[in-house]
């Protein structure tokens, strides 16, 4: 056994945990058992008392820092779940607990943390900028920060989950799927698990645009994201810690990919299993076990996914709902061009066959062609996607696949209205922070330079907001618009050349 190994189950064997956590369930899933053709167990880490996994991991932390010094008080930074097992682990211990917390984190979590006796500061859109204000006043305070994930005896607490793992499960048992942000819970639980079980294959589970980890370690180092996705907000970092890190590139199997629509089926999938509803972070790791079954063609093995967290906002429920059927390869979503006469969308339902229709937009452009934005239904796959695809363009229809087009699934099927002749339009997808004034931000620094031909804005209950805006650009000012973007700090994307735009808007 490497020094490495020998100092981190020494840290895990001895960490201190259950005085604010508890030994969650290990949960037989019967219908994902059934779906999967492998047998598949749910690690409950979404029954804690703050819903997550996170407070094993900051008591301990903290425990340990008290039995080394005398302490009146912490600091750290958070959007959530590390904020509510810091308050909890200080509240129990009698210290002081001081959470930085950005301004668009959903009031639920802010009262959580007030409720468990943290005092809570708002400060900045993002965590960098409310970790940056963390530091800045644990320094004025005299509090240690305490890092998300980022230190030994933070990963050892999360190692404890793979010390019941071992206890709760000592049959066979071929692979365990963790979600991964920073890399605290990968860390700890990969350690532990190769250390007694190391003939099981530990995977570990990021979103496909918050893939941290997974560069990291195809790297052989550390590297920064420059951005990361927002739906799974509880594994958004865009570097992984050093210590996770190194833990991670000795003991971590692999790190695959998901994505949202597979993380909102996978909410889904725990929903039905468990009557439960996990945040996106939470269900990574059943997306991930299903991706890797469906990719591998595994069959008849014992797997266990690890349910991280059930922090999740009921207003997002409507986001997650939309994206599920996708998710789960129960529905198409298409642009069919059909000739605009009488009776030509019957004969178009009677294409498609006795499929169910899930939705249908459409409004005249011209007097040749119609363009039709349907949802049709599946039974699941996309295997049958592809041969439906095919059978519309035998029978002479023209289609464009928008099922995996974010800015059709997000903005288009929304807002099908016709199209536009104005010179020169230009769209932009922006993510704006969801707080009072970013939306009037947006406008004063754009000024009266363009003008807005095209707005569209829907509240997922999500700390960010997706817009889709169309401004016309006169020529020779296209470096200018770069410059605004630039200048504006919101994460944007040109959407100009989409053929789903260019079908129903343009």
């Amino acid at each position: 056994m490497s020094p490495l190994h020998d100092d981190y189950i020494k840290r895990i064997l001895s960490a201190r945990v259950y005085d604010v956590s508890e030994e969650t369930r290990l949960h037989e899933a019967p219908q994902l058992s059934r779906r999967l053709n492998n047998k598949v167990l749910l690690k409950r880490e979404d029954e804690q008392s703050i819903f997550s996994f996170k407070c094993r991991g900051a008591f301990n932390r903290l425990f340990k820092l008290t039995q080394e010094q005398s302490v009146s008080g912490v600091v750290t930074a958070s959007a959530g779940n590390h904020a509510q097992g810091v308050a909890l682990g200080a509240k129990k211990l009698g210290i002081n607990a001081l959470i930085v917390m950005p301004q668009t984190t959903p009031g639920i979590k802010v009262d959580s943390v007030r409720e468990l006796g943290g005092e809570v500061i708002l400060h900045g859109d993002d965590f960098a900028a409310a970790l940056a204000h963390a530091l800045e006043v644990g320094k004025e305070r005299d509090f240690p920060f305490i890092h998300p994930f980022d230190h030994p005896d933070t990963i050892a607490g999360q190692g404890t989950v793979g010390v019941e793992l071992c206890r709760q499960h000592p049959e066979k048992l071929d692979i365990v799927f963790v979600p991964v942000g920073g890399g605290g819970l990968a860390s700890g639980v990969s350690a532990y698990m190769k250390y007694l079980r190391p003939e099981v294959r530990i995977v570990g589970v990021e979103p496909i645009d918050a893939a941290s980890m997974h560069d990291a370690l195809a790297a052989d180092e550390r590297i920064t994201l420059p951005e990361v996705g927002l739906f799974a907000d509880g594994v958004a970092v865009r570097q992984v810690g050093e210590h996770c890190f190194e833990v991670c590139r000795e003991f971590l199997d692999e790190v695959i990919l998901v994505s949202v629509d597979e993380m909102s089926a996978a909410i889904k999938d725990i929903f039905n299993e468990t009557r439960t509803l996990t945040e996106p972070a939470g269900a990574l790791a059943v997306a991930g076990m299903k991706r890797y079954v469906r990719e591998r063609g595994i069959v008849g093995q014992i797997m266990i996914a690890v349910n991280s967290g059930a922090n999740i906002n009921f207003d997002r429920l409507r986001h997650v709902a939309e994206r599920v059927e996708i998710g789960e390869g129960r529905e198409a979503l298409l642009a069919v061009t059909i000739p605009d006469e009488p009776g030509s969308f019957l004969r178009f339902c009677n294409t498609l066959g006795p499929r169910a229709v899930t939705e249908f937009n459409y409004r005249f452009s011209d007097n040749q062609d119609a363009q039709v934005f349907a949802g049709v239904q599946l039974s699941g796959g996309d295997e049958e996607r592809e041969a439906l695809i095919g059978s519309l363009e035998q029978a002479g229809y023209s289609v464009l696949d928008m099922t995996h087009n974010d800015t059709a699934k997000l903005h288009l099927r929304h807002m099908v209205g016709g199209h536009t002749d104005v010179a020169r339009e230009r769209l932009y997808r922006f993510v704006f922070p969801e707080r009072p004034g970013a939306l009037p931000k947006f406008l004063a620094a754009m000024g009266k330079r363009w003008n807005i031909t095209l707005f569209h804005y829907r509240n997922h209950g999500a700390a960010y907001a997706r817009v889709l805006v169309g401004m016309t650009l006169p020529e020779g000012e296209e470096q200018q618009m770069n410059d605004f973007i630039d200048n504006l700090g919101y994460k944007a994307e040109e959407e100009s050349g989409n053929r789903a735009y260019e079908l129903f808007l343009r």
